[in-house]
């Protein structure tokens, strides 16, 4: 079901909607960290919001480093972007569940573009094991919880079966425990 295998077997490769020709290349090996971009990761990690100027004095090198470096690493793909970590039944999403798909045979690309279009889908992942799809959702509450499952996903015609796994209590994990910033 790997990207690599649909490759093997001939399937082209559709082209996201607004997507260049620069976006469709691929992207070139990232280069080797070294300690200081191992720090400055730890650093946005922490707070994605540090200046370029609390960076540099963190981690003991120039503004102008820094940000050099951090351009760099959103260069080279090692940072995808910067985001806010949201506490979901304060936001008016009181219910989230893990979801598993069993979905036919080389039809990732197609089910994926169908699960990122609906409402509350927070994180969708390929994986091996029992089911194909692991999809995580965060909705306002159990009824608009069902209503995703059994309307939405279950009328996507590559979707073979589905399991719901209810999320009682969330806890973000720290990027680096027992370290201090």
């Amino acid at each position: 079901m790997a990207d690599v295998e649909e490759q093997a077997h001939g399937e082209p490769l559709s082209t996201p909607p607004g997507a260049t020709p620069a976006m469709l290349s691929p992207m070139p090996p990232a280069r080797p960290l070294d300690a200081i971009d191992r720090d400055i990761l730890r650093l946005l990690q922490t707070d994605g919001r540090a200046s370029v100027r609390s960076v540099a004095e963190r981690v003991h090198v120039s503004r102008a480093n820094a940000y050099a470096r951090i351009n760099r690493l959103i260069d080279d793909g090692v940072i995808r972007g910067f985001g806010a970590r949201v506490n979901h039944e304060r936001a008016g999403h009181g219910a989230s569940a893990y979801i598993t798909l069993k979905i036919v045979q080389n039809s990732w690309r197609t089910v994926r573009e169908q699960l990122q279009a609906l409402p509350g889908a927070a994180h969708i992942a390929l994986v091996s094991g029992d089911f194909d799809v692991l999809l995580l959702v965060h909705t306002p509450d159990n009824r608009t919880l069902r209503e995703l499952v059994l309307t939405r996903l279950q009328s996507i015609p590559e979707v073979l079966s589905t399991r719901t796994l209810l999320v009682f209590e969330e806890t973000d994990l720290d990027p680096h425990p027992g370290r201090m910033g």
